[in-house]
């Protein structure tokens, strides 16, 4: 017989055995590398969805406590406009820097939400100011910050916090 036939009877069926075994592993190896990354993805997302939860909460609590009227409710009114007008704007700011961090665990849309309530909250008070004069008691200006709360359709914080919920009703 030739040696080149007798070469490609050896050769010929050995490497259709390599390369099923070949298919066979790969595929093998595919498949349990795409269960690790989902099994991999379930792990995180029972770690980080309860963290994600508590960062929603926490966000509703800023938001609970930058709502102008129960602001001037919770905070001592006792000395000029201008002086509340500053803790008042104070508070919101350092509240809200307390709270940064949150926006890792939140969607954009609702990180801009608040974002948003801060901002509206911050100019809601400032135009509160505006209606009342420098040497006007802190309770004039907690006065006009209700009035000027009580002429809106919705609060901004309110809004966030309606936005914010429905997310919440998405996602979990």
């Amino acid at each position: 017989m030739d040696p080149l036939f007798e070469i490609v009877k050896i050769v010929l069926p050995s490497a259709i055995v390599f390369l099923t075994a070949y298919y066979l592993v790969k595929n093998f190896l595919d498949h349990e590398s795409r269960k690790r990354i989902v099994d991999l993805k379930l792990a995180n997302q029972t770690v980080i969805t309860p963290i994600r939860l508590q960062a929603y909460e926490r966000v509703v609590l800023f938001l609970e406590r930058i709502n102008p009227t129960s602001m001037v409710m919770r905070m001592n009114k006792i000395g000029g406009a201008q002086d509340f007008q500053s803790e008042l704007l104070k508070t919101v700011r350092t509240e809200f820097e307390h709270n940064l961090s949150q926006q890792i665990y939140m969607s954009t849309k609702s990180w801009d939400a608040v974002v948003k309530a801060k901002e509206e909250t911050i100019k809601l008070i400032n135009v509160a100011g505006t209606r009342v004069t420098p040497q006007s008691s802190a309770m004039e200006l907690a006065q006009a910050i209700v009035a000027v709360s009580g002429q809106l359709t919705e609060l901004p914080t309110k809004a966030s916090i309606d936005f914010i919920k429905k997310e919440i009703g998405k996602e979990f």
